[in-house]
């Protein structure tokens, strides 16, 4: 086989293909409860279990998304500062726009009811324009909510009551990055909650895990120190409540702007790991790679793979962003091209050194992308700002011979590239690609226990162990299916596919079967395919 091999022809080809268009975000609704309690002001945060596939672990306020029943019961009242001219479905936010839809109204049909149905099931609070019923009625309709056993419409008739939303207050607006097929376009509502008020909140394990009264202050400084992962948005709204509170920090919260940089939101889950997801030619499911600047003061920009002339620019608006002269270089983590597509666009505009690994540089330069110098396996590179920023770098090969992973040492958070994914798949494509330094690399990683993964293609990960260990046990379990299948006579790898990617879609196959040949090569070294 020739040095290209086919996934990077399947890169190539993916280069000349229209993308799929994003499926439209859907509405969601958060409510953040807060209260003055001995002079400090607190608000409710949960933490969502980690059993969850979308954000588990993290932290979050209540809410979810709008059922289409939700749209069938009615509310009392409305709740304030909603915007003006909600109903024509345009906001002056380019961000709540994906491009591709038009931007709904902010108070699309259900979204309230779904704020207080969500406000209930997950803390037994109902906000209602009657007399409450009984604390053991509230209990058994949440209970049976909860068990799908009744809908919320036929549970508030039952109980008698009907919603008030008057004590809600709009508090901006959020649309989920498009970093994987489940987007949310999300609305928060303030609603103060006194500590002698009847009910209080009440968090049943399931879908959360916890749930807690905090100080603002303290929440954001947990989250800075890495204790805790959370989402840009609620990162947002505990810095504004901390520093001006809900009433006089309500304009910062209709209007999130300086929590952009240039046309990206900042999307900063864990402290100095800001995520720019970038349209490029990849691998499907997948249709951006995530560059990730890195640093609190110098910073270096990781992957800037977009070979669009539209997405680069919004690049260079995002650096230009950041304080002058902060960005020192761009570090890659391997050759493949949607990890490097703007690279020597980037270098020309930004005017900073690419740094690469040498089997990547000696890629590269064959491309005519010059590379002006090296990173070393276990180089430890401390960049400068308000606290030091140390970041390891990891030669981690197995999906290509010259990948590198970055550790970043104060919060234990992993730029991992292509070892991981948070959407689609690895391919691993012989003889670039070695199965056995591919498992060989993801053991040392999960040796390392880095708290969260910063996958290439998707969200990031908080269970980066468990992630690392159940990428090693299957593809353990496909290599056994291999040997297992070989030994039964079944030798080519074309021959193999059915057997051992029975679970695979047809389409599939093509790069499965150079999985195959992975394994293949893998347990001949080991002994293993005796006849």
């Amino acid at each position: 086989m020739s040095e290209e091999g086919l996934y990077e022809k399947v890169l190539a080809a993916a280069a000349g293909a229209p993308l799929t268009p994003p499926k439209a975000p859907r509405p969601s609704a958060s409510v953040i409860l807060w209260r003055r309690q001995a002079g400090d002001l607190q608000v409710f945060w949960v933490r969502r279990s980690d059993a969850l596939a979308f954000m588990g672990g993290w932290y979050a306020f209540p809410g979810g998304g709008i059922s289409r029943r939700d749209a069938e019961i009615t509310v009392v009242g409305k709740p304030a500062a909603l915007p003006s001219g909600i109903s024509d479905g345009q906001e002056a936010d380019p961000l709540l726009s994906d491009g591709v839809h038009r931007t709904p109204p902010t108070l699309v049909p259900g979204l309230l009811v779904g704020a207080l149905r969500e406000l209930f099931e997950e803390t037994g609070l109902l906000l209602t324009g009657d007399a409450l019923p009984t604390h053991d009625a509230l209990a058994e309709a949440r209970r049976r909510l909860l068990a799908e056993e009744a809908d919320f419409g036929p549970l508030l008739a039952e109980l008698g009551v009907s919603l008030s939303v008057d004590e809600l207050t709009f508090a901006g607006r959020w649309l989920t990055p498009p970093l994987a097929p489940r987007r949310f376009d999300n609305r928060f509502f303030l609603l103060p909650w006194p500590a002698d008020r009847l009910q209080q909140p009440q968090v049943l394990p399931g879908e959360l895990d916890s749930g807690e009264w905090v100080v603002p202050e303290e929440a954001a400084a947990r989250w800075s120190w890495g204790d805790v992962v959370t989402a840009p948005p609620i990162l947002h709204a505990l810095r504004v409540l901390a520093e001006d509170g809900p009433e006089a920090g309500l304009p910062r919260l209709l209007d999130p702007r300086e929590a952009n940089l240039g046309p990206f939101r900042r999307i900063e889950f864990r402290p100095g790991v800001i995520l720019l997801p970038l349209e490029t030619a990849t691998l499907p499911p997948a249709n951006r790679t995530n560059a990730y600047l890195l640093g609190d003061g110098e910073r270096v920009l990781v992957d800037p793979g977009s070979t669009l002339p539209a997405e680069q620019r919004r690049l260079e608006e995002a650096l230009a962003a950041l304080p002058a002269d902060s960005l020192k270089a761009i570090w890659l983590t391997h050759h493949h091209p949607d990890h490097v597509g703007g690279v020597a666009a980037a270098r020309q505009a930004l005017g900073v050194p690419v740094l690469a690994h040498a089997a990547t540089a000696q890629r590269l330069a064959a491309r005519g992308i010059p590379v002006d110098g090296e990173l070393q396996a276990g180089q430890r590179v401390v960049l400068d700002g308000p606290r030091p920023f140390p970041i390891r770098v990891l030669h981690t090969p197995g999906h290509a011979r010259g990948h590198l992973c970055f550790y970043e040492e104060n919060g234990g958070s992993l730029i991992a590239g292509d070892m991981v994914a948070g959407i689609g798949t690895i391919v691993i494509d012989p003889p670039e690609g070695d199965m056995d330094d591919y498992l060989a690399s993801l053991e040392s990683l999960a040796e390392l226990a880095p708290r969260v993964l910063f996958p290439a293609h998707g969200p990031p990960i908080r269970d980066a162990v468990g992630k690392l260990r159940h990428y090693i046990d299957h593809r353990r379990w496909r290599e056994e299916k291999v040997l297992a299948a070989w030994q039964n006579g079944v030798r080519q790898p074309a021959e193999l596919l059915p057997v051992v990617y029975d679970d695979a879609p047809r389409q599939a196959w093509p790069l499965a079967e150079r999985q195959i040949v992975a394994h293949l090569e893998s347990l001949e070294r080991a002994g293993r395919l005796v006849d």
